[in-house]
């Protein structure tokens, strides 16, 4: 059954890039961004990151917490946060990936005639109840933060 706009987020405890758990239900009360992707320092995750970093202050002034998860180690979002000067919080899944398997984003891909299973670029957030306010399953790497503001009328 997938997931409904409405829904209540499905709750996770991840790793941070420092290695601090990171409760989801610990953002009750503000609007989180959690967004899906494959690999750090990658061009289609790294133009996603950039997005969310060049609209940080716009996010932060409407009070909406953004959390991006990869298969990466707290070593890789280290590096990459520095990088880029990424100004959000990265958490680290392994697998068998059960966050990303919640929020269906975790599955059989296709890419130049292979089969592999792996992180979907989804992204979803989260209202200050702790409900599914929006879904990305189709995201546009370089204007997800974009498009997520202009969605919610705080563009």
């Amino acid at each position: 059954m997938a997931l409904q706009i409405g829904d209540p987020a499905p709750d996770f405890t991840l790793p941070d890039q420092n290695g601090q758990p990171v409760n989801l239900a610990s953002f009750r009360g503000q609007r989180v961004v959690i967004y899906f992707y494959p690999k750090d320092d990658t061009p289609g995750c790294t133009k996603e990151a950039c997005n969310f970093r060049d609209q940080w202050s716009v996010l932060q002034q409407h009070g909406i917490a953004v959390l991006g998860i990869s298969k990466d180690s707290a070593t890789s979002h280290t590096k990459f946060i520095a990088k880029y000067e990424l100004p959000f919080t990265l958490l680290s899944e392994a697998e068998p990936f059960p966050v990303a398997t919640a929020y269906e984003s975790y599955g059989l891909k296709k890419f130049m005639g292979k089969e592999f299973m792996g992180v979907f670029r989804h992204t979803f957030v989260v209202d200050p109840e702790g409900r599914l306010e929006q879904i990305y399953l189709k995201v546009k790497a370089e204007t997800q933060a974009d498009d997520i503001l202009t969605d919610l009328g705080l563009s």
